[in-house]
């Protein structure tokens, strides 16, 4: 197995109309090159139902073992160690995002051009699996908040790294035919996984270990079984000339809007509504307890309450957003829709102080999301540059407008929930970002010109 390190191309000449973004919101590119043969070209073929069954399989696995810690363990393991420091997840949180947008480009780059015959993909499926695994102990056994971050850091590394490395095979191989369905299928996997996550280490809420534990072990699991039986072409015979240097690699990291205008200005429309989303899903643990007045450890049952009710808009918005976008030929309405109804239930969750009130915010939350999610990566996978050759770049780039606010967002959360005297100000934060999601739903809506 070898990783062929020839210098990354830049974008083809865009034939797509549209604005475009002010000012270069990345890199300069490196020169063209030419690939005279790359056995790891898109399929032009359906994906059969079987090999989707395993990929969704394999998402829900990997979904579960990296939103699990983040949504409850973390928190969990954090009031242990530092009781009534609820701004310290958010640093830590950052701080393995970070770690992400340094690297996910660069494993994104380097599986593009990865000689194997086990495929471009799996390997580093399998590279993240293992960081992933490692995690667990360091997560489970930290004594310290430093030593929690670490673990942290591994966590996200390795799983996002398996994750963005499955969405990068659905890029080589879905036809544009069925993204739409893929894409809300994995979408409302990546919904119902960590409420199955989450009723799974509530029965052991008081065993650090396995509430840590468990979701790996089920991840590892459905992504070896997607591994083993699933693809992904032989590489050995791809083909590239010139060198990669260093300034060719940091080149790589970036891409000239205006080649590309409706990638960027979905990436952006994407950015801005992630921002909205990350503000209250990283301290939504500490939400419900403050809320509805319970101990942190005891929030997982109402979570595990609140998620379940959940599937249902979620699997609507999911399924449906994605089958009608395919269907009607049309995305953009979906995407406006999805972020609307997003905000909404951040609004209603900005005042609620009962149950209830809580259902019906994380109702409308999670048919909002799924409805976005689902559509806005169909669109993506429509709009992607250079898909035979580079997608593993490209995505690991859109990959950027979910990461980046989980750097910034947890800190900006931590700052807005100490305006004002007394407890922490969720309704500021809930409001903040419904309108944000709004926002994004609006650029992604105006100003992508190529998919209606």
């Amino acid at each position: 197995m070898t990783v062929d390190v020839d210098d990354p191309q830049g974008e083809r000449s865009a034939e797509a109309a549209g604005r475009v973004p002010e000012g270069n919101l990345a890199l300069p590119q490196p020169a063209p090159v030419t690939v005279p043969h790359d056995p790891g070209a898109v399929t032009v073929g359906d994906v059969s139902s079987w090999n989707i069954v395993l990929l969704v399989a394999a998402t829900f696995g990997a979904g579960m073992a990296m939103i699990v810690p983040m949504a409850y363990s973390l928190a969990v393991r954090l009031d242990q160690l530092a009781p009534g420091r609820t701004e310290a997840l958010g640093i830590v949180l950052a701080v393995g995002s970070a770690a992400t947008l340094v690297l996910a480009p660069l494993t994104g780059i380097l599986s593009d051009r990865l000689r194997s015959r086990w495929g471009r993909r799996r390997p580093f499926t399998v590279i993240g699996l293992l960081i992933g695994a490692v995690s667990v102990p360091v997560m489970a056994f930290a004594p310290t908040l430093g030593v929690l971050t670490i673990g942290w850091t591994l966590s996200t590394i390795g799983w996002g790294t398996a994750a963005a490395s499955i969405g990068n095979w659905q890029a080589d191989r879905l036809p544009p035919r069925q993204r739409g369905r893929v894409s809300g299928l994995t979408g409302v996997t990546m919904q119902v996984a960590p409420v199955v996550g989450i009723i799974l280490v509530g029965f052991f809420r008081d065993q650090v270990l396995l509430v840590f534990a468990l979701p790996a072990v089920v991840g590892v699991v459905l992504v070896v079984a997607f591994l083993s039986v699933v693809h992904d072409p032989d590489s050995r015979g791809m083909e590239f000339e010139g060198r990669l240097t260093l300034t060719g690699l940091l080149r790589s990291y970036g891409f000239n809007p205006r080649k590309a205008p409706d990638f960027a200005w979905n990436w952006l429309g994407r950015f801005i509504f992630f921002s909205g989303l990350t503000l209250t899903t990283s301290f939504t643990v500490f939400f419900v307890a403050q809320r509805l007045e319970l101990r942190v450890p005891d929030v997982a049952g109402v979570l595990a309450i609140v998620s379940a009710s959940s599937i249902v808009t979620a699997t609507i918005g999911s399924l449906g957003g994605g089958w009608l976008s395919d269907r009607v030929g049309r995305r953009k309405p979906f995407i406006f829709a999805g972020a609307a109804v997003f905000a909404a239930g951040c609004a209603v969750s900005a005042f609620a102080h009962d149950l209830p009130t809580l259902m019906i915010g994380t109702l409308l939350n999670s048919l909002g999301i799924a409805t976005f999610s689902a559509v806005a990566q169909a669109l993506l996978l429509d709009v992607l540059p250079d898909r035979e050759r580079e997608a593993g770049r490209y995505m690991a780039i859109a990959l950027f407008a979910q990461k980046i606010p989980g750097v910034f967002a947890p800190v900006l959360g931590g700052a807005v929930l100490a305006i004002g005297a007394g407890a922490e100000n969720f309704t500021a934060l809930y409001l903040l970002a419904a309108a944000l999601a709004s926002a994004g739903g609006l650029v992604i809506t105006l100003s992508v010109r190529s998919v209606r």
